[in-house]
């Protein structure tokens, strides 16, 4: 997800040898226990290069601090699996702890187990014969902003390394499939004033008041439901902040209304763009941000394929992740991973032990056909 700027690591990091022996909820604990923040991913990525580089039949490459791995036995499907190493700053929830049936910890839902399932699958399909060859990537940089993301550096730089006929991100959809994502446009809507003294307020136009009528259509617009291979993407229009005033005795004349459209991934960033400035016309309308969606893809064979494999029922993908990255490249992705996305970037965050072993079997058995 696009986040926010690189701080600077307040503490050195140190890799730790990984495991790949270990279980995967073993495994996870100890990626969890190696903390990884956004812009600190270097140790991390050093032992997951060093893991990879120790497995059979892998051609490994490192890209900054992130890490490719793939099989090359020349067949005619190839499956990208892919996660992201980082993880959002630290809330008092390291190191990682056990409760029950709950492996608690920073990223272990987002997405430390889910990069210890493909590290798990790496080391199941290393050396093994396959019906299709595999990409494993491991990318830095995804919790901060786009220009920095491992993944969309790797495409620019080295886009060959990710090419493929289907591509898993392993981020938290509970063990599930998540097709496709929505796409997302920030703009500025700027409301005119005229300025004066606050003691002649009569002379100016205070234009934080007029922006009430925006605000009053953004609290009255319903956003539209788009029905796409049989899911359903609820798109979603939100003021997210208001400015306005230079000082605290003048009449403002411009209110600012920043706005966040969460649009279907059949809209284009264009067409999200003039379907805003058609709910607002007469206002002047400043696109700041916009990122397309991801189409679901779910009528590609190895797509449907998969979701039969697996048994489960795909549910669309409200909010944006990198498949639409892989869509631009122009291979079809699904989300498919363990844990609970609404639990990412909390304090509390954790991961149901059973379903990241459950993520790992079923798509080890996919992988390997059986």
């Amino acid at each position: 997800m696009v986040g926010t700027p690189l701080r600077t690591p307040t503490r050195r990091r140190t890799a730790v040898p990984l495991d790949l022996a270990a279980d995967v909820v073993t495994l996870t604990e100890a990626l969890v226990d190696m903390p990884s923040e956004s812009g600190a991913e270097g140790p991390l990525a050093d032992a997951v290069e060093a893991a990879l580089r120790a497995l059979p039949g892998l051609d490994v490459e490192r890209v900054g601090n992130s890490v490719v791995a793939r099989t090359d036995a020349g067949h005619s499907e190839r499956v990208v699996i892919a996660g992201h190493l980082d993880t959002v700053p630290e809330a008092g929830n390291l190191p990682a702890r056990r409760d029950g049936e709950r492996l608690y910890g920073l990223g272990a839902c987002d997405m430390k187990a889910g990069v210890a399932v493909a590290l798990k699958l790496a080391a199941a399909v290393a050396g093994r014969p396959l019906h299709r060859d595999v990409t494993f990537a491991f990318y830095e940089c995804e919790e901060t902003v786009g220009d920095r993301n491992g993944l969309a550096v790797i495409a620019a730089r080295r886009p060959e390394l990710l090419s493929g006929d289907l591509a898993l991100l392993l981020e938290p959809s509970d063990a599930g499939v998540e097709a496709g994502c929505q796409g997302f446009l920030l703009a500025d809507i700027v409301v005119p004033g005229q300025r004066a003294h606050t003691a002649r307020a009569w002379m100016g136009a205070n234009a934080a008041h007029l922006a009430g009528d925006v605000l009053t259509r953004l609290h009255a617009h319903e956003p539209e439901r788009i029905l796409i291979d049989g899911l359903e993407y609820r798109e979603g229009l939100n003021a997210v902040a208001v400015r306005a005033g230079v000082s605290s005795n003048v009449v403002p004349d411009e209110c600012v209304v920043t706005v966040n459209l969460r649009f279907a991934p059949s809209r284009s960033p264009e067409q999200a763009e003039a379907y805003l400035r058609g709910l607002f016309p007469e206002y002047e309308l400043r696109v700041t941000e916009a990122e397309p969606g991801a189409l679901p893809g779910l009528d590609r064979p190895m797509a449907a394929g998969l979701v039969k494999a697996l048994g489960v029922e795909p549910r669309p993908k409200l909010g944006w992740t990198d498949v639409a990255r892989f869509a631009a490249l122009g291979t079809p992705a699904l989300n498919c991973g363990p844990g609970d996305p609404r639990l990412a970037h909390t304090p509390g965050e954790f991961v149901p032990m059973a379903e990241v072993r459950a993520c790992e079997e079923r798509l080890r058995d996919w992988l390997l056909g059986q």
